[in-house]
């Protein structure tokens, strides 16, 4: 096998199980040859692997292959007129920035929603989708030029994107999206990554979706909060579930995977632990031992804690020393989304405001208030178009008050809570280059002796956490916060190249 060339003999295993598996229901990678879609039972897989172990690599070589052997991609834009012998593949993540962190190894990603809702095209516009995707000639459409339609093609060819194209030919979404639906016909291959993040509901709908579905996850990450300690994969059968063992480290070697890996000892104690964090530091400048909390790091990586009252103090503390007002918000503070309130009634809006990534848990930055009275200009990190505006409903939680203090308030919209902190719980499925992590909260749950699926739980909190950084960990061991070195601003937010412009989007809310 060719792969094997790359892969280590674990990975090389899985990928032979799943090249099986894929075979069975009529897509051969080994021949390059593909049936049309016949299976009438699901065919169910799951990579299972801690950080480091290759899982983001397995999962793009298959990729690599399934479209080598001609199985079409399918993004949350659009999905093209449909064929009988037509075999697709859909790559998941459960959140924007999970999608995002594959997106930027070059694995064409979308979130889960993205898949489950799907947008209906003005029929006009749906003949110049097709064109891009190769199903038909260049259409003629009354106001759109010839040099429109090429940028329309030149942006295609790179992003591979069916809005983003439209909009680099001048139109903005509400010309050509009309609507949003719920997928009422299944697709073909699924593969989802970061699965220890999903609950039985999500798992659910994609095996409605997906009569072929691959999971990749993290065993040793925290199951949901609403799952009783137990993640999706645990109860499927032990023939489906494939174990990456082997740890493939950076080029340089990784102190974080080290340490990460470390908590899986069971002699290990939390001050062993530190001491082991405070070595390492020494030595690997990639390892931090933090005295306080970098307050220019929370803009845009928030610090990881355990507790709810560590999160409100730390945002308290991070907006006082940047001289936030108390009845308004600073350009560049940074934003968790909690959800969208908006009545039945108001449907279509709350799938717009989803579809371009204002779903729970995701991270936003504010830019400013909007032109209309309750409304925010943000910028939504990880997703695909990021500048989005929105009516919103800001929460800013305070140390020993019940309610929260709230600086703008539409009477219905997006809301959002403060991001300068999270606890790590809401961490998971995303990444940063600097990660801060709160030690005396670990410390706190040490203490406490509580266990979480048979390990305790301030390994798995210590091992989720550590893994969120990709380039430099900071471990915080006193509750102390630094002085800002600069003040606040957006300037190093880039958008994507064609954005829709935020006073046409709030024109189309109204």
């Amino acid at each position: 096998m060719t792969n094997a060339l790359t892969l280590s003999h674990d990975q090389a295993e899985a990928y032979d199980t799943i090249t099986e598996l894929l075979r069975g229901v009529g897509v051969d990678l080994d021949e390059g040859s593909l049936r049309p879609p016949q299976q009438s039972k699901l065919a169910l897989a799951a990579v299972l692997g801690k950080a480091g172990s290759g899982k983001t690599l397995l999962l793009a070589e298959l990729v690599k292959a399934l479209e080598a052997a001609g199985v079409d991609l399918v993004s949350g834009d659009y999905e093209g007129k449909r064929r009988k012998d037509r075999r697709t593949l859909a790559i998941l993540a459960p959140t924007n920035k999970a999608a995002s962190v594959l997106r930027m190894r070059g694995v064409p990603a979308t979130t889960i929603h993205r898949i489950i809702y799907t947008p209906v095209y003005d029929p006009e516009y749906e003949r110049i989708a097709e064109w891009l995707l190769g199903n038909g000639d260049k259409p003629e459409i009354e106001g759109l030029t010839e040099e429109a339609l090429a940028r329309a093609q030149a942006f295609y060819q790179v992003h591979k994107s069916v809005p983003g194209a439209l909009a680099a030919a001048g139109l903005r979404g509400s010309d050509f999206i009309t609507g949003w639906k719920r997928r009422d016909e299944p697709l073909d291959i699924g593969f989802v990554d970061e699965a220890s993040m999903l609950d039985d509901r999500q798992f659910d709908d994609l095996k409605e979706i997906f009569p072929t579905l691959v999971l990749f996850g993290d065993p040793a990450q925290l199951a949901p909060v609403n799952q009783s300690g137990s993640m999706v994969f645990d109860a499927m059968p032990a023939p489906a579930k494939l174990e990456l063992s082997r740890v493939h480290r950076q080029d340089a070697d990784s102190p974080i995977l080290d340490l990460a890996h470390a908590l899986a000892d069971p002699a290990l104690g939390f001050e062993d632990f530190e001491r082991m964090v405070e070595d390492t530091a020494k030595r690997d400048d990639r390892v931090v031992w933090g005295q306080r909390v970098e307050v220019d790091l929370m803009a845009r990586s928030p610090v990881l804690v355990w507790r709810n009252a560590t999160r409100i103090r730390l945002i308290n503390a991070f907006r006082q020393v940047h001289g936030a007002p108390e009845d308004a918000l600073l350009e560049g503070e940074p934003l968790i989304c909690d959800g969208i309130e908006l009545p039945l009634k108001h449907r279509k809006k709350r799938l717009d405001l989803e579809a371009r990534g204002l779903i729970k848990g995701a991270q936003v930055i504010y830019l400013g208030p909007g032109r209309k009275p309750g409304f925010s200009r943000l910028h939504v990190i990880g997703a695909e178009d990021p500048r989005v505006s929105a009516a919103s409903i800001v929460k800013v939680e305070k140390p020993d008050e019940e309610e929260p203090f709230i600086p703008y308030a539409a009477r219905m919209g997006a809301t959002f809570l403060h991001g300068a902190a999270v606890t790590i719980h809401k961490a998971q499925g995303s990444q940063w280059e600097n990660v801060q992590v709160f030690a005396p909260d670990l410390y706190a749950a040490a203490r406490m002796g509580r266990v979480e699926a048979g390990q305790p739980l301030w390994k798995r909190l210590a091992y989720v956490a550590i893994t969120r950084a990709s380039e430099r960990l900071y471990w915080v061991v006193r509750n102390r916060l630094a002085r800002p070195s600069h003040p606040l601003g957006t300037e190093d937010l880039v958008a994507a190249p064609v954005a829709l412009t935020l006073e046409a989007q709030e024109e189309g809310a109204a």
